[in-house]
């Protein structure tokens, strides 16, 4: 597809015109015929498991076109079993989500115990979620712990969660903590994280039901608006704890990943908020709040993360004060999710051999963070002696086994 027929498409599935296209039956089957030819191009672009380049993508975006998901990245089917979709159990009641992430009691003192924790001796300050029970955080969130510290001895990890801000969450990272490692799990106050941002008027709209949640579990949403205020307010590092970290974060600032690239342009077509590298106050997160507040949609998968971070750089790239840079994939999606399973098993031939071993060798290279996908791999084991079996083996400080858990 050249670069006149991707403006062609991108321009079909401009927002305005779709709100004004009605129930279209040609609109409709339009539209999917041309998702689906979308589609068919990122997957073909994507499958190899050859040629990666961290390189920086410069473009240059003159309009704005809301990204809208592909059908296959759409959120599981009830009937398909990913175990990751069961971790998320925190009570689906708005109110009771929300006074879960209220602040009150066990971590009154949010602003002070954050500030006090990331002090300035940290070579890097990295900051996760964790919206589920403790007793979820498995082998493989220990492990993306794990390789923070082994990239950043002297580094700060930060975690906001409710469940491991608890006894049970302490004996998790007691291991790190006998170590010598910087890390704490510390329940966010969201009111004073979202202060004085358009966030705040969101929070008290769905507080007073102003505002529908949604279908999709709050806190999951909730953990994309977090990511954006916590490092606004603080900066640093943010990462999913399916990302494992292979060099250091020291040389970045301001930075995101695209997810995917378009094949004949090499522009990217997809971010993605798995990692996030910014500067405390930078405007490029009070857009992407502001954003959040502004199109929240709690029924569409995505919408509000990496959809959310994708239509925002659309918009403000090029634009005055907004210094970001762009990686593409390699630097934090060398493998997409559709090859992932490549990793966890040994090769069954010799072709397959030679591509991981390219992979590995790339990968250690060129990239910073290798994302699990966990939402499809997380039924996948380790196999020994699979690419994945050398990477923890490589990035562990504590060097437990990993498996499903």
């Amino acid at each position: 597809m050249d670069t006149e027929m991707a403006k062609k498409v991108t321009a079909m599935f401009d927002h305005r015109r779709l709100n004004r296209s009605g129930s279209s039956l040609f609109t409709a089957f339009a539209a999917t015929v041309m998702a689906l030819i979308v589609f068919t191009i990122v997957l073909i672009s994507n499958l190899s498991l050859g040629d990666v380049s961290a390189e920086v993508l410069t473009i240059e975006i003159k309009t704005v076109v809301p990204y809208l998901p592909l059908s296959s990245e759409k959120e599981p089917s009830q009937g398909k079993s990913f175990s990751i979709q069961q971790k998320i159990t925190v009570n689906e009641n708005p109110l009771q989500v929300i006074e879960v992430f209220s602040g009150r009691g066990v971590s009154e003192k949010f602003q002070q115990r954050a500030t006090e924790f990331l002090r300035d001796d940290c070579d890097v300050s990295f900051m996760m979620t964790w919206i589920s029970p403790a007793e979820f955080f498995g082998k493989r969130e220990v492990l993306s712990v794990e390789s923070v510290f082994k990239s950043h001895p002297r580094g700060c990890l930060i975690i906001l969660s409710s469940t491991m801000d608890s006894p049970q969450g302490f004996r998790i990272l007691k291991p790190f903590l006998d170590r010598g490692y910087r890390v704490m799990a510390v329940t966010p106050d969201l009111p004073f994280l979202l202060k004085e941002t358009a966030g705040e008027s969101w929070l008290e709209e769905i507080q007073t039901g102003k505002r529908d949640p949604g279908k999709i579990p709050l806190a999951q949403n909730l953990s994309n608006l977090m990511r954006l205020a916590f490092l606004f307010k603080f900066g640093g590092v943010y990462l999913d704890t399916d990302m494992i970290v292979l060099k250091s974060f020291k040389s970045l600032r301001n930075v995101i990943g695209a997810q995917t690239l378009e094949p004949v342009s090499r522009n990217w077509t997809r971010l993605n908020n798995a990692v996030l590298v910014f500067d405390k106050n930078h405007p490029f997160l009070l857009k992407c709040i502001e954003e959040f507040a502004l199109t929240f949609n709690g029924n569409v998968w995505g919408h509000n993360g990496p959809y959310l971070v994708s239509r925002v750089a659309r918009a403000v790239e090029g634009t005055s004060g907004y210094n970001f840079t762009i990686l593409t994939p390699p630097a934090f999606y060398p493998v997409n999710w559709v090859e992932i399973e490549k990793l966890f098993k040994v090769p069954r031939t010799e072709k397959d051999s030679k591509r991981v071993e390219v992979k590995v060798r790339e990968m250690h290279k060129r990239s910073y963070g290798l994302h699990l996908w966990n939402k499809f791999s997380s039924k996948f084991e380790i196999e020994q002696g699979s690419a994945m079996d050398n990477v923890v083996s490589d990035h562990c400080v504590i060097c437990e086994k990993v498996s499903v858990s």
